[in-house]
């Protein structure tokens, strides 16, 4: 057989079975709760703060 080249009776030998146990659970380790983060600077130098960055891009 040549490059990209395929034996369609070896399609209907493909294993589809699916083992839902194996699965991952997006929902194993979620978390309730809350984030907070306390900041000495103002809202005025966290937008200057912003804007440099986006000037440096």
């Amino acid at each position: 057989m040549g490059f990209g080249s395929y034996d369609e009776s070896e399609q209907g030998d493909q294993d589809t079975d699916i083992d839902e146990d194996a699965a991952v659970n997006v929902h194993e380790n979620d978390h309730d709760g809350a984030v907070t983060f306390d900041s000495d600077a103002d809202s005025d130098e966290l937008i200057d703060q912003l804007q440099s960055m986006k000037d440096d891009d």
